[in-house]
């Protein structure tokens, strides 16, 4: 089973960083937020993944290919080519299809771009920023119990997003606002039914967070899995510097591998 990683965006709010790199290689410690995400996934046996690419995409391609020596210690000779390595590491095992989706293209219009490298039923997809200790097998097992297109994590919000409207576990409302009340909201981490790409266009236009997942929820095909846990997005350099505090204290609740 995939996990779809939406990489594309142009990290506005964080200028600071992405003017420079994407915002998915803003880092936490020294590796960067994505490679933090896919250790999620990862440790719960999901390591096959597709990377939605558009900003600055080249930057994480060439961050892969060259993993090897991004924390390692090594030798290299300039007219052979070959490299030596040190305190060698266990790589991570992991296939990734690395997928140009376009520089300003929207959300949604990524996701069907990349409808071609989906062969089951079911898949995962979530945004490059953000970290959470969830359960994402039990997010599986949520998703497949309801029987619906798509599955969103349901979080309590420390700033402010789009809120949730939610019955018992259906959806009956998804839009986005910029004040949050006592609801929750979208925190990615979802799980999508392949009958989602009915819902979605190549037009640059197309954002999942708009018509896509309002149509959904009047369908009633969209449910919300609820997280008490810890979540969090990196928007902002203060939210960037507070992840980096909790990983320099080992206090970091994401770190579940």
């Amino acid at each position: 089973m995939k996990a779809v990683i939406l990489c594309g965006g142009r990290g506005t709010r964080l200028r600071e960083e992405t003017e420079f790199k994407p915002k998915p290689l803003v880092e936490i410690g020294n590796m960067p937020i994505l490679w933090h995400i896919m250790k999620t996934y990862a440790h719960y046996g999901i390591d096959d993944f597709v990377l939605c690419l558009g900003y600055k995409g080249n930057m994480i391609k060439k961050f892969f290919l060259e993993l090897e020596t991004f924390n390692t210690d090594f030798a290299f000779n300039t007219k052979t080519k070959k490299l030596k390595f040190y305190n060698h590491k266990d790589m991570e095992d992991w296939n990734i299809t690395f997928a140009e989706t376009g520089l300003d293209t929207n959300t949604g219009a990524r996701i069907k771009k990349i409808q071609r490298y989906i062969n089951e039923d079911n898949f995962f997809l979530t945004y490059g920023d953000g970290v959470a200790d969830i359960d994402i097998k039990k997010l599986l097992e949520f998703h497949k119990s309801h029987g619906k297109i798509g599955t969103v994590t349901a979080v309590r919000p420390l700033a402010r997003f789009g809120v949730l409207n939610i019955k018992e576990d259906l959806i009956t409302d998804f839009t986005k606002k910029n004040l949050v009340h006592d609801g929750r909201i979208d925190g990615g981490f979802f799980v999508f039914r392949n009958k989602i790409f009915d819902y979605l266009s190549e037009e640059k236009n197309c954002m999942l967070e708009a018509e896509p997942l309002q149509r959904l929820a009047k369908d009633k095909q969209f449910v919300a899995y609820r997280h008490d846990g810890f979540w969090q997005c990196m928007d902002t350099i203060q939210q960037t510097e507070l992840l980096n505090e909790l990983w320099q204290k080992q206090d970091a609740p994401w770190k579940i591998w």
